[in-house]
């Protein structure tokens, strides 16, 4: 998607080898013209898909979500939680996911009342590197007796296993942005 990519370029900072921040407009503040446009884009990507519902997994994938429930036609919109909650029933679905930027494990949790089995699920999120979340996020549809309807991802880091990993199980994988590489602090697209 031109526009993502163009701010990338201008607004995105390469901070180590691996991590590019894109806090200023993508996980921290958000550019909500932006937002909408990528929305559209991932409506139309799935449009040959129906879609019962929207996941992602706290934080950074959830203003994503929103956004692609709007352009889905208000589809419900869910997200694991990373944490425990005194209101979070114990009636959960569970998987271990690893977060390559905090560099620890999270188990995440979805109450077994937001995923119905028969339900199409779109997962979104705002990277896909490894793509240990998305895999966890797979699991628990799946425990649910849901279908993954697909992936659908702002910036991929291609040149990590993410894609390869969800593809080889099967799953559709669609992302806005796709980084090959980095050069001298600038991400190189596909």
């Amino acid at each position: 998607m031109d526009a993502l990519e163009e701010r990338i370029m201008v607004d995105g900072v390469v901070v180590m080898p691996n991590i590019l921040r894109v806090d200023s407009f993508i996980n921290h503040q958000i550019d909500v013209a932006l937002y909408e446009q990528m929305a559209a884009e991932i409506a139309r990507l799935y449009s040959d898909v129906k879609i019962d519902r929207v996941a992602t997994i706290e934080a950074g994938g959830i203003a994503l979500a929103t956004f692609v429930s709007q352009a889905l036609g208000r589809v419900p919109v869910v997200y694991a939680k990373k944490d425990n909650s005194a209101i979070l029933s114990d009636d959960v679905y569970s998987a271990t996911v690893h977060s390559f930027t905090k560099g620890k494990d999270y188990v995440v949790k979805v109450d077994r009342r937001f995923i119905n089995p028969g339900e199409n699920v779109l997962i979104v999120d705002d990277f896909l590197a490894n793509g240990q979340a998305g895999l966890g996020l797979a699991g628990i549809v799946e425990q649910a007796g849901a279908r993954v309807g697909g992936f659908a991802i702002i910036i991929e880091k291609s040149f990590q296993p993410g894609r390869s990993l969800l593809e080889s199980q099967g799953y559709r994988v669609e992302s806005l942005a796709r980084i090959s590489s980095f050069e001298k602090d600038q991400p190189i697209f596909h």
